[in-house]
């Protein structure tokens, strides 16, 4: 029996240095995890049922798990390069095919798609051209590098204080773009049309007897309105708007060929003061731009894709999502750093990164391999001496043996 009994600790000792190999090997191999022997021993059965006094027959190797512990997370310059703190796996589509990695250097193929070395797509919530996201089931994600199209300006928000101690301007000469003297203040705006393309919007605050502003339009040195004023503002003893005006609807013709015009600018001088100081312009904003091209991108921690244009706003490409599993043990490796589901797994829970147990993700980084080289070289020393202590048992069976025939 002794026989029997060595030979299965060699076995296992065996099995324990191919599996510290492996750990070895794939040191460096970014998003690996380690594995670990577990063995359990052998009892044979009695017919009388097991004894007190039973000795086993050796052992077995129960099986090989991997440790899914945290890797540390090493910077790099690729924008693709994402790793996972914490829970959660990449959701890869290989061709129908779904896989899961902790690997997360990708890199975009020639159609647009993110995808792994060996060429699986990684998957998320793609986006629609307004940059809102289909969060039903996950999908190949891939970056849109078309041109964002422009933004038509429908409003401009003017926050401004009119000085109270200007003087009031006559009736005539009537009011002049090009004559100073007809108007006390101005401000001007870029506005955009349906092309894109950029014109001047111009405002002329003329005081008036009392506490009232008329206030004039032009777009790009030409009269809106036919000279006559877009609107008036009045303000009481303490410098606040008597009545807050509705945005004023300003007609802005197109300068350009093709666009839409005219077309309805609303101005909104709500919170506009009349104080005793200089005129300021606290607020001249508006809410169009014109088309751009596709800079770059940027990974949020919550998975957002973030497209950076040219023109200076960002749009939401994407969302990438993570698959976490009830029994992580149970996924089967397929090799390429990539595991497929199996029962003892549990179906995968798919959802936004930072979401349950699921981890956040950082971008321009990738997760390590959470091999230690020292204790896998201690562990070495180990299944080495427990292979030569079952080796020797082995020769000590056999010097009995001989001694019994030597009788």
């Amino acid at each position: 029996m002794s026989f029997q009994q060595g030979l299965s600790g060699l076995n296992a000792a065996s099995k324990n240095l191919d599996v510290i190999g492996n750990n070895v090997s794939n040191a460096s191999t970014v998003g690996f995890k380690q594995g670990q022997a577990q063995f359990a021993d052998l009892y044979a059965n009695s017919l009388s049922g097991s004894g007190g006094s039973q000795v086993g027959i050796g052992v077995k190797v129960a099986q090989v798990t991997q440790q899914f512990t945290q890797g540390n997370i090493s910077t790099t310059n690729n924008p693709l390069d994402i790793a996972i703190n914490g829970g959660g796996f990449f959701r890869m589509d290989n061709g129908g095919e779904i896989t899961y990695q902790r690997n997360g250097q990708f890199q975009l193929d020639k159609f647009g798609f993110i995808v792994n070395p060996t060429g699986s797509k990684l998957t998320g919530y793609t986006a629609n051209s307004s940059g809102v996201l289909s969060t039903g089931a996950a999908a190949p994600l891939s970056i849109n590098t078309a041109d964002l199209p422009p933004q038509i300006t429908s409003e401009v928000n003017a926050l401004l204080n009119l000085d109270s101690g200007s003087p009031d301007i006559p009736a005539l000469p009537a009011f002049n773009v090009a004559d100073p003297t007809t108007y006390t203040n101005s401000t001007a705006v870029t506005v955009y049309d349906s092309l894109g393309n950029d014109q001047t919007l111009q405002m002329f605050y003329v005081k008036q007897p009392g506490s009232n502003w008329n206030v004039y339009a032009a777009n790009d040195g030409t009269v809106i309105n036919g000279g006559a004023p877009i609107t008036s503002l009045s303000f009481d003893s303490s410098g606040v708007l008597t009545t807050v005006p509705m945005p004023v609807s300003v007609p802005v013709p197109a300068t350009a060929v093709g666009a839409t015009t005219p077309f309805p600018v609303a101005v909104d001088f709500t919170g506009t003061t009349q104080f005793g100081a200089n005129f300021s312009v606290n607020t001249l904003s508006q809410d169009g731009y014109t088309s751009g091209r596709l800079a770059g991108f940027d990974l949020a921690a919550d998975g957002i894709v973030l497209g950076r244009y040219t023109n200076g706003q960002t749009a939401v490409l994407g969302q990438v999502v993570l698959a976490g599993f009830a029994n992580p043990n149970g996924l089967q490796p397929l090799g390429n750093n990539q595991w497929v589901e199996t029962s003892t797994s549990g179906v995968p829970l798919v959802g936004a990164p930072d979401s349950g147990s699921l981890g956040v993700l950082q971008s321009r980084a990738v997760e390590d391999s959470n091999v230690d080289l020292t204790a896998e070289l201690v562990n070495m020393i180990t299944a080495q001496r427990m292979y030569q202590a079952n080796a020797q048992t082995i020769k000590a069976q056999d010097e009995v043996l001989q001694t019994l025939v030597n009788l």
